[in-house]
C-alpha cells in the first residue's frame, strides 16, 4: 500500500506533474486576461460573451452577430455607458457606440454595466432589408423608440402602428377570441387610454390576412414617414446661447429648437464638417445665386460631445452616401482626428445580400410587455387619467368617447397654427429658409403673408387669452359657445364642408391650448355649426362661413358666438367615428376592402398636416437630384434660352427638338407619372414660360410632341414683372413661324374670371396638316403662392383631366419657371388618379418622383401644404359622394 512506501522509493530517478495546481493557475490567468461582457438585446433577452481583454470591438460585434445569426448586420451596433445609463433614459449624450477599431478594454475600462444591441443606421426604406429577421429587429427597435418616448408621433399614427403590432402578435381579429378589452393588458403606446385601445382594435380589424412579417413591414413602412424616425440627437447651443438640438440622419443634419425642427441641411448641400474644441462647424455648398460660402458654427457642451457629433456625421454620411469607405492617405505629420468609418456601407450591404440570396430561417417573436398585475390594475379610464392631462368636465349631452385630438395634451414639438381659407382662426406657421445660429428663423404662412416684426420673436410664445370663452346648452340639443380670439387673432378651430348647400359645415380640427379647446364644454371635431353670430349657416357655403368668422375678428372685440349641434350619438357600443371613415362599418368580420391602404394614407396625411411633420419632411428633401447633370443648359449657345439661370432641365429627361431653327435645346423635361394598380401613365412636358426668343422653339415642341393640350398656370405679368411672353395670337389673329402657323379660334373667360380657355388651330407648314390645340390658363394663381381655395383649384384640375386626350401626346404644363405651380398640378392629378383607383397617396413620394425628372418641382412649402390640403379635400368629397349614393 502507498502508506507503507518508504521515502527512498520516491527519491532518485523520478518525476512529478502537479495537474491541479497548473489547472488553477491557468484558470486564474484566463480570468485575468479575459472579460465577461453582457449584452442586452432588443427582445429584452441578454447573453454573456467571453472575450480577451486585448480584443478589439470588432471581435465582440462578430460574436453578437453570430449569436443572432444576423446577415444584414451593418445597420446595428452596441451602445454602452460609463455611468450605467440605458437608452431608455432618453439621455443620448450618456451613451456611446462601441468602436470596432479600438480595444474593448480601452473603451469599457472596468465598466461592469451591460452593453445594448441597437439599430445604429436607420434604413430609409424597409424594402431595402431583404431578410425578414433583419426587419424584425428594426421593428423591435422602432417599437422601443415609441414606448420609451424617443420617437414622437401623433396619437392617430401611434394607434395605427400599434394595430400592426397587434396583428403581428395576435393574428386576425375574431370576435369570439378577442373580447371588448382584449388589448387592455398590452403595453402598445405611451399614455395608453381606453379610447386609444378602441381605435387600435378597429384598425386591427382592417389587417385581416396579414402574416406577422407583413404586419411588421407595414409597421416600418408607416414609421419611416414619422418626423423623428432615425434621428440621432445631440445637444448644442447657437451663438445667442439658446438651446438647440442637432440631429444626424440618413439624409443630412437637422436643427431643432424647442423640439421643433427649424432647419435641415442635406448631405448634398454640405461641403465640409469640422470641429475645434467645443465648436462644431458645417460649410454649405455655394448656390449659383450666391457669391459667398456659408459657414455655420454651433456650441457644444464639451469637446467630447463635439467630437461625438462629428464622428456620427462622418459615419452616417459614409454609410448612406458612399459606395465604399474612403481610405485616408497616411502622412507622417497628420493633424486632427484620424477617425474614419471603417465598416461596410449600405450599398455594400445591399449588394452582398442580393448576391447571397435570402436565408430562410425560423425564429420566435417577442410579445409586447404586459401591464404589471402585482396589484389590481386601475380601470382603463383611470389609467388614462394617470398618464394624460386631467380631462375637462364632460358635456351634459355628450354620450360618446371624446376624440383623441380633444384629450391629447399639447406637445412642444407640435405646431397646429395657420390661417387659411378653411380655418376658424388658428395659424399654422412654417419655418422656411436656411437656419443660421445667429439669426432667428423666418416665420411665414403663405408667400404673400406679411412677415412678423423683426424686433419680436413670437415663434414659441403662448399668449394669454383676452377673455374666457363661455358656453351654454340651448333647446333641441344645440349648444351656444362664445369665443374670444387670443392676441394673435386665433379662435383655434378649422371647419370643413359647405362645398354645396347640402353639405353641412362641421368642425374639422381643434388646436390644443386655444380658446376653442379651453371652453367648457369644448368645441369638438365633428360638431356641426348651425349659427355664427346670429347668421344661419345650416345651408351656408364654405366661403360664406369663412367670411363670417373673419368679420367677427374685426368687430366687437372679436366676439364669436357659435350655435353648434354636437356630434351624433351612436347606439350600442359608444365610440366616435374617426375622420375619413377608416374604421370598418357593418360586419366587422367581412373581408377588408382594397381601399384600406388609401384610408390609412389619408389618416397619415391629415396627421402630418396637423402636427407640421409633413412640411418639415418636405423641406429636407433635395431640390435638385445630386447625381443628375444639366450640362446642355449651361452651354454658351443655350444659356440665354433659360428664363432663370438656376432652373435648368436635367440632361437625361430634357426634351430634344428635332427640326427647330434655333437648335435642339429647350428648357423642358418629360415627366411621366405611373398610376399604381393600373397601366395608366400620365405624360407631361414641364417647361418654363416661353421667352420672346424661345416662342418658336415652344411651338416646335408642341408640333413634334403631338400635344393637344397646353395648361398655363401664370399670367403674362405679375406684380409688375414679366412672367411669361404672350406666345399666342389674339382672338381671330394668326402667328406665323418658320415651321408652323397658329391661329386663335376661341377665347372665353369663366364667370369667376379665374380661368381663360382658348382653342388654337396649329398648321404644320411642311406636311400641310392641321390640328386643334386646347389652351387652359389659370389667371388667379399668384406667383410663389396658392389659389384662394382648394375647391376652385380642384375644379380647374378636374376640367384639365376631362380635356386631356389620352391618345395624343403629353400634356404641356408651364407656369413661369415651370417647377412650382407646374409641380402642384402634376401632383394633384396624380393623387386624383390614385384615389379613384383606391391606391394609397403619399405626396412626398410623388414629389421625389417628379424631382427625379425635373428639378425643384413644387417650389416652396406653402405650395406643398396647399396641394396636400387639396388632396384631403378631394378625398373627403369622394367619400361624401360615395355615402350619398350608397347610404349605410
Amino acid at each position: 500500500m502507498i502508506e507503507s512506501l518508504s521515502r527512498r522509493a520516491l527519491t532518485g530517478s523520478s518525476g512529478t506533474y502537479n495537474v491541479h495546481a497548473l489547472e488553477l493557475a491557468a484558470l486564474r490567468e484566463r480570468k485575468l486576461k479575459g472579460l465577461k461582457v453582457t449584452v442586452m438585446f432588443l427582445d429584452d433577452t441578454d447573453h454573456t460573451f467571453h472575450i480577451e481583454k486585448k480584443a478589439k470591438g470588432s471581435v465582440l460585434l462578430e460574436q453578437v452577430y453570430q449569436h443572432l445569426e444576423l446577415i444584414e448586420k451593418d445597420y446595428f451596433g452596441l451602445q454602452y455607458s460609463d455611468a450605467g445609463c440605458s437608452p431608455s433614459n432618453n439621455k443620448p449624450e450618456c451613451m456611446q457606440w462601441l468602436d470596432p477599431s479600438k480595444t474593448i478594454k480601452k473603451q469599457l475600462g472596468n465598466c461592469e454595466y451591460p452593453l445594448y444591441f441597437r439599430v445604429k443606421f436607420y434604413v430609409s426604406d424597409p424594402s431595402k432589408l431583404k431578410e425578414e429577421y433583419t426587419r424584425y429587429q428594426f421593428y423591435l427597435q422602432v417599437r422601443k423608440d415609441i414606448l420609451e418616448g424617443r420617437l414622437h408621433l401623433s396619437s392617430s399614427t401611434a394607434c395605427l402602428l400599434a394595430s400592426y403590432t397587434v396583428q403581428s402578435e395576435l393574428g386576425d381579429y375574431h370576435s369570439d377570441e378577442h373580447g371588448p378589452n382584449y388589448l387592455s393588458n398590452l403595453q402598445l403606446i405611451p399614455m395608453q387610454t381606453e379610447e386609444m385601445e378602441k381605435k387600435i382594435a378597429e384598425l386591427h380589424k382592417l389587417h385581416r390576412g396579414q402574416l406577422p412579417a407583413d404586419a411588421e413591414f407595414n409597421f416600418l413602412d408607416h414609421a419611416k414617414r414619422i418626423d423623428m424616425y432615425g434621428v440621432e440627437l445631440h445637444k448644442a447651443k447657437d451663438n445667442m446661447n439658446r438651446d438647440i438640438q442637432l440631429g444626424v440622419t440618413s439624409i443630412g443634419l437637422v436643427v431643432f429648437q424647442n423640439n421643433i425642427r427649424v432647419s435641415a441641411f442635406s448631405w448634398s448641400k454640405i461641403m465640409k464638417i469640422s470641429f475645434k474644441r467645443k465648436m462644431f462647424f458645417i460649410q454649405l455648398r455655394r448656390e449659383p445665386s450666391e457669391s459667398y460660402d456659408t459657414l455655420l458654427g454651433f456650441n457644444m457642451d464639451t469637446y467630447r460631445s463635439s467630437k461625438t457629433l462629428w464622428k456620427a456625421c462622418v459615419e452616417h454620411h459614409t454609410f448612406f452616401r458612399l459606395h465604399s469607405p474612403k481610405v485616408r492617405r497616411k502622412f507622417p505629420l497628420s493633424l486632427g482626428s484620424k477617425f474614419r468609418y471603417s465598416g461596410r456601407t449600405e450599398f455594400q450591404t445591399v449588394s452582398e445580400v442580393k448576391q447571397r440570396g435570402k436565408l430562410e430561417r425560423k425564429f420566435v417573436r417577442s410579445p409586447s410587455k404586459l401591464f404589471r398585475q402585482s396589484v389590481p390594475p386601475p380601470a382603463l379610464e383611470e389609467r388614462g387619467k394617470i398618464l394624460t392631462a386631467p380631462s375637462r368636465p364632460p358635456r351634459p349631452y355628450d354620450n360618446k368617447v371624446t376624440s383623441l385630438g380633444a384629450k391629447e395634451p399639447r406637445k412642444a414639438w407640435e405646431d397646429d397654427c395657420r390661417i387659411s381659407d378653411d380655418d376658424g382662426g388658428f395659424l399654422e406657421r412654417t419655418l422656411e429658409g436656411p437656419f443660421s445660429p445667429s439669426l432667428a428663423g423666418r416665420v411665414i404662412s403663405y408667400a404673400d403673408e406679411e412677415l412678423p416684426s423683426p424686433t419680436t420673436n413670437e415663434l414659441y410664445e403662448t399668449p394669454p387669452y383676452s377673455a374666457s370663452p363661455t358656453s351654454q346648452v340651448v333647446e333641441d340639443g344645440l349648444v351656444m359657445i362664445t369665443l374670444f380670439p387670443d392676441e394673435e387673432g386665433k379662435y383655434g378651430f378649422n371647419v370643413k364642408g359647405g362645398a354645396t348647400v347640402d353639405v353641412p359645415i362641421q368642425v374639422s380640427r381643434v388646436a390644443p391650448g386655444t380658446p376653442a379647446d379651453k371652453c367648457a364644454p369644448r368645441l369638438s371635431e365633428g360638431d356641426q355649426i348651425v349659427q355664427i353670430n346670429g347668421h344661419d349657416v345650416t345651408h351656408g357655403l364654405h366661403q360664406t362661413v369663412v367670411q363670417y368668422i373673419q368679420k367677427a375678428r374685426r368687430t366687437n372685440e372679436g366676439k364669436l358666438v357659435l350655435v353648434v349641434k354636437p356630434s351624433p350619438i351612436y347606439s350600442g357600443d359608444e365610440y366616435e367615428e374617426p375622420p375619413y371613415h377608416y374604421v370598418p362599418v357593418g360586419d366587422v368580420l367581412r373581408t377588408p376592402s382594397p381601399s384600406n391602404a388609401l384610408e390609412q394614407s389619408m389618416l397619415l396625411l391629415e396627421d402630418g398636416l396637423a402636427n407640421g411633420a409633413l412640411i418639415t419632411q418636405y423641406e429636407i428633401m433635395y431640390r435638385k437630384h445630386p447625381d443628375l447633370m444639366c450640362d446642355e443648359a449651361v452651354k454658351p449657345k443655350n444659356i440665354n434660352k433659360n428664363r432663370y439661370r438656376d432652373i435648368l432641365p436635367y440632361d437625361v429627361t430634357r426634351v430634344v427638338l428635332k427640326h427647330s431653327p434655333g437648335g435642339d435645346y429647350i428648357n423642358a423635361n418629360y415627366v411621366n407619372m405611373h398610376i399604381s394598380g393600373s397601366d395608366v401613365i400620365n405624360k407631361y412636358v414641364a417647361t418654363q414660360g416661353p421667352l420672346p426668343s424661345t416662342t418658336e422653339d415652344f411651338w416646335q415642341m408642341v408640333l413634334e410632341e403631338e400635344s393637344n393640350l397646353i395648361v398655363m398656370l401664370t399670367t403674362v405679368v405679375e406684380r409688375g414683372r414679366v412672367k411669361c411672353h404672350k406666345y399666342w395670337p389674339s382672338l381671330g389673329e394668326e402667328l406665323t413661324l418658320t415651321n408652323v402657323t397658329v391661329k386663335c379660334l376661341v377665347e372665353e373667360t369663366d364667370d369667376s374670371r379665374s380661368f381663360v380657355f382658348r382653342d388654337f388651330l396649329l398648321h404644320d407648314v411642311k406636311n400641310d396638316r392641321e390640328r386643334k390645340i386646347k389652351h387652359m390658363q389659370y389667371v388667379a394663381w399668384p406667383d410663389h403662392g396658392v389659389p384662394e381655395s382648394p375647391e376652385q383649384f380642384l375644379g380647374f384640375t378636374q376640367r384639365v383631366r376631362e380635356t386631356r386626350d389620352t391618345d395624343g401626346g403629353p400634356m404641356i404644363v408651364h407656369c413661369s419657371a415651370g417647377i412650382g405651380r407646374t409641380g402642384v398640378l402634376v401632383l394633384m392629378e396624380t393623387a386624383m388618379c390614385l384615389i379613384e383607383m383606391g391606391e394609397p397617396v403619399y405626396p412626398l413620394d410623388i414629389v421625389q418622383i417628379m424631382r427625379k425628372q425635373r428639378a425643384m418641382m413644387i417650389q416652396n412649402a406653402s405650395q406643398y401644404r396647399f396641394v396636400c390640403e387639396s388632396v384631403l379635400t378631394f378625398y373627403t368629397q369622394k367619400i361624401l359622394v360615395s355615402e350619398n349614393h350608397h347610404p349605410r
